[in-house]
């Protein structure tokens, strides 16, 4: 759900093939804003509508941009998630961006940031019960 049901709707511009990956009830997003000090993170996102209504705004936008390239392709190419940490029905899983996607104005957009998600089991799968997001990569760069 982290990785290719999030970059396929992303694209789309589809929340709603992934707005049961989501445990409404719990959510909540930090904005880290790239910033290293932890004193400068917001809580963007007080509720999963708020998360929802900024994603389609970010989705849109990026389906409305000319690329020189798959852009799907790139995304998929700047992305990693190789650390999930799982004790019984709770999970952090890291996921790091670091990549570029060529426009075919010729400038690019640069990928490169992480994300902490926090999970629940609920109901016998795994749903976001939140995130800190937008941190920078590495931690302590700022860009």
């Amino acid at each position: 759900m982290l990785v290719k049901r999030d970059i396929d709707a992303f694209v789309a511009a589809d929340w709603p093939s992934v707005a049961d990956d989501f445990d409404e009830e719990a959510f909540f997003g930090v904005d880290a804003g790239k910033q290293p000090n932890p004193d400068a993170w917001r809580l963007g996102f007080p509720d999963l509508e708020t998360y929802r209504r900024e994603w389609l705004r970010q989705a849109e936008e990026f389906g409305q941009t000319n690329f020189a390239e798959d852009a799907r392709a790139a995304i998929f190419d700047a992305t990693r998630l190789n650390d999930i940490e799982i004790d019984g029905n709770r999970a952090i899983a890291r996921k790091k961006f670091d990549g570029r996607i060529k426009r075919a104005d010729g400038a690019e957009d640069r990928l490169l940031w992480q994300t902490l998600y926090y999970c629940v089991r609920k109901e016998g799968r795994w749903k976001i019960c939140g995130f800190t997001g937008y941190l920078p990569n590495p931690m302590g760069a700022v860009s």
